[in-house]
């Protein structure tokens, strides 16, 4: 597991406690000694993660062990066929696209996938869309909206790929169209937050009748390290900048940009991911079984999206 710098101290106090343990003479003092190294562990952990900086959940966001989208499809979804490419360019794996059952309702899927190990994570180009990923996104929302599913969407990306190429096969475009796509979809959408939701390669997926954000995610409208070089002109900044952003989902429900909160269990989603997904799973549920009462989705979430405006106004 990749150790963050202010989760040290539990990582000392986790390598105590393996040590003891592996030492298995049945020693009632080495017993008790464990115990309570592991009752301060849990302290330590409420303790340090109920205090985290803007900066410390920009880096818990990105952990490399927190539950990907794959893993909430493998979790949540049954009977999942992926479905693949945009009929135009190609398929792009820095989106997950599909369709299946959640809870014995058939859904569609999309969700950004960063990948796990390096190898993974350079094939679905950890995360960042190219254009043909929205454009798969608008063929599924068109397919799902044909079938009248519900779509649940899944946001980890440190934003759309800026690259040449890219830019060259209609970036913004893509990204636009997507956005326009959601907001004339008729069916129902719940959309989770559940790493790093970074500027219009995330909100493209993230228009939604219930926006839900996981504890420790973030979501802005560019990245803390971007933010601190165009307006601080020093990258090294990054930490201001996560604090002027305003991109905790505690700083976002109270400015009513997200509806929920999923709780992640003490120390982060990283260390219990099976716990979290099934959270997630839970708050899906319920945001679905809410929208089962609107006559309208689509005059639901357009008048939501507008309401962020009026909201800020007054």
């Amino acid at each position: 597991m990749i150790i963050l710098d202010f989760e040290k101290p539990i990582f000392e106090l986790e390598a105590k406690i393996k040590e003891l343990k592996n030492l298995n003479t049945g020693d009632l003092s080495i017993i008790e000694d464990v115990k309570r190294l592991e009752n301060k562990r849990k302290k330590l952990l409420r303790q340090v993660y109920s205090q985290l900086s803007p900066w410390q959940k920009v880096l818990v966001a990105r952990h490399q062990d927190r539950p990907h989208t794959s893993d909430y499809i493998n979790t949540l979804i049954e009977d999942f066929v992926p479905l693949a490419g945009d009929r135009c360019f190609g398929n792009d794996l820095a989106i997950t696209a599909g369709i299946g059952k959640f809870k014995n309702m058939v859904v569609a899927i999309l969700g950004h996938e960063k990948g796990k190990e390096t190898e993974d994570r350079i094939k679905h180009n950890f995360g960042m869309p190219h254009p043909e990923g929205y454009r798969k996104a608008c063929r599924i929302m068109d397919l799902a909206d044909k079938f009248k599913l519900p779509l649940l969407t899944f946001i980890d990306t440190a934003g759309a790929y800026p690259g040449i190429g890219a830019e060259e096969r209609g970036q913004a475009e893509s990204i636009a169209k997507c956005i326009e796509r959601s907001l004339q979809f008729k069916n129902p959408i719940v959309a989770t937050v559940i790493g790093e939701g970074g500027s219009g390669g995330a909100i493209a997926l993230a228009v939604a009748n219930v926006i839900l954000m996981l504890e420790h995610s973030i979501y802005s409208v560019i990245s803390p390290e971007g933010c601190a070089s165009i307006l601080y002109r020093n990258p090294e900044k990054a930490e201001d900048a996560a604090i002027a952003l305003k991109i905790t989902a505690q700083d976002l429900m109270q400015f009513k940009i997200i509806d929920d909160i999923v709780e992640e269990p003490i120390g982060g989603a990283h260390r219990e991911p099976l716990t979290t997904i099934k959270a997630v799973g839970e708050k899906i549920k319920t945001a679905l079984f809410g929208l089962s009462n609107v006559i309208d989705s689509r005059a639901h979430r357009n008048e939501k999206f507008l309401n962020f405006c009026r909201n800020y106004y007054n």
